[in-house]
């Protein structure tokens, strides 16, 4: 490839406010690597790499940080989600009354982010940090893309 093309395709990778991946824009870290999720999520999950980020406009706005997520048979769905509500001092009706505090539900099942062990996997939904399960309850908003990838 030329450097007139190389030029170009950089160019164009910027201006869709990502790095290009195998075809696909993804969100540009800020002096860090890219989230492996699409730049028009608000929220990144990579279950094979045990993290997290949140996005603003095609770059990553805060992350990577570390993530529990579903154990086998209670996996973390993957793909695109939009979060669904939230609720900052949740109760687990299936576990017990279990704390879910900074719970964002991103499926109909149930699934969320919220603060947890991140010793121990879930039974499906995403575990961060105290620190981290705030920053995401207030960022994120009913509608907004969430994606999970393997």
């Amino acid at each position: 490839m030329n450097s007139r093309k190389a030029s170009a395709l950089a160019v164009a990778a910027l201006v869709a406010g990502g790095v290009l991946t195998g075809g696909v824009a993804t969100a540009q870290a800020a002096g860090g690597s890219p989230s492996p999720c699409r730049a028009s999520a608000k929220a990144c999950v990579s279950l094979s790499t045990n993290q997290a980020w949140l996005q603003k406009d095609g770059s990553t706005s805060y992350g990577p940080v570390p993530i529990t997520s579903g154990k086998p048979g209670s996996e973390t769905p993957t793909g695109i989600h939009r979060v669904q509500w939230k609720d900052a001092d949740h109760r687990s009706r299936e576990f017990n009354n279990a704390p879910m505090p900074n719970s964002v539900f991103f499926t109909q099942t149930g699934v969320a982010f919220h603060e947890g062990s991140l010793r121990a996997k879930s039974n499906g939904c995403v575990h961060l940090s105290t620190t981290a399960a705030k920053r995401f309850f207030d960022y994120l908003n009913p509608g907004d893309e969430v994606q999970v990838v393997p």
